[in-house]
């Protein structure tokens, strides 16, 4: 006789495979950060969740944040971080930090942890392959934030390369501008700007939160690009959610069908956003 638990996971699969279907062969790009970085458990699956994406003919990219491992570090070395306006003050020896921590620490745990669940992955930065071409940032004219850039263009033959070779992508959110000069990049700002260039099926942000709530706290569960405007404007999204909110508008308005703002707390959060009816956070539509 079959058992509850063998009926559930037939179901499970049913439920997954037109989705599988769908997202065969599409490319969706993954902005992964907060506890699903940190945490070991949630890291390991993560890792999982891209190696399954993988191997059912899914081509995941994945690009990194690590701001609170930069400020853990800066404060091993004796240099306290500074932010104005959530934005980290980046002098040249911060620079270095970051640069140690986002593509010489971070990155490859993340290549090791997909390959040791069986995946084949590709650390890089924005810099190699010219991938992030970088500008400073604008908009801190009085206050000097230094190497802290946004990004001017994205060349994705290198991403093209990684994928036909069978490899993931992991991308640390580093460029530099034609002077050669490297600049610390916010990494919903370079997710949703690869997204975008590369016209990925869809764009999903990890995040600490259940998604986008509207005033009275409540799950927004789908947002249009225009309803999420207006609540820019209105202030109901602010704060650190608005970035990943611009970074999700930047992809939906280049193409991207779908950008979704996902609560990576929730295990295998990413997979129950591709493979299932509900979903577990916010998407928005073009």
């Amino acid at each position: 006789m079959t058992s509850v638990s063998a009926r559930h996971k037939a179901d499970v699969l049913t439920e997954a495979l037109p989705y599988i279907r769908a997202f065969s062969g599409k490319t969706i790009v993954v902005k992964y950060g907060g506890a699903a970085m940190v945490e070991p458990e949630r890291a390991r699956q993560f890792a999982e969740d891209v190696v399954l994406m993988q191997y059912v003919g899914m081509l995941p990219v994945i690009v990194h944040g690590g701001g609170p491992q930069i400020s853990a570090m800066m404060k091993r070395l004796g240099k306290e971080p500074r932010f104005i306006d959530g934005v980290r003050v980046t002098d040249a020896a911060t620079m270095e930090i970051v640069e140690m921590v986002l593509a010489g620490r971070i990155n490859k745990e993340i290549v090791t942890g997909i390959q040791q669940c069986g995946g084949r992955a590709v650390g890089l930065t924005g810099k190699d392959g010219a991938l992030l071409q970088a500008e400073k940032i604008k908009g801190f004219d009085k206050d000097n934030v230094g190497h802290v850039g946004a990004v001017a263009t994205v060349d994705p033959a290198v991403l093209n390369a990684l994928e036909a070779g069978g490899f993931i992508p992991v991308i640390s959110p580093i460029g530099a501008d034609r002077k050669g000069v490297t600049y610390n990049i916010n990494a919903d700002q370079a997710a949703g700007a690869i997204a975008a260039a590369i016209r990925a099926e869809k764009f999903i942000i990890l995040t600490d939160v259940p998604g986008i709530l509207d005033r009275e706290k409540t799950l927004i569960s789908t947002l249009s690009r225009k309803e999420a405007g207006r609540l820019i404007k209105s202030g109901v999204i602010a704060g650190g959610m608005l970035p990943k909110v611009e970074a999700a508008l930047t992809a939906v308005e280049a193409g991207v069908r779908k950008a979704h703002i996902v609560d990576g707390r929730v295990p295998h959060a990413l997979l129950l956003e591709i493979l299932t009816n509900e979903g577990v956070g916010t998407e928005i539509l073009a």
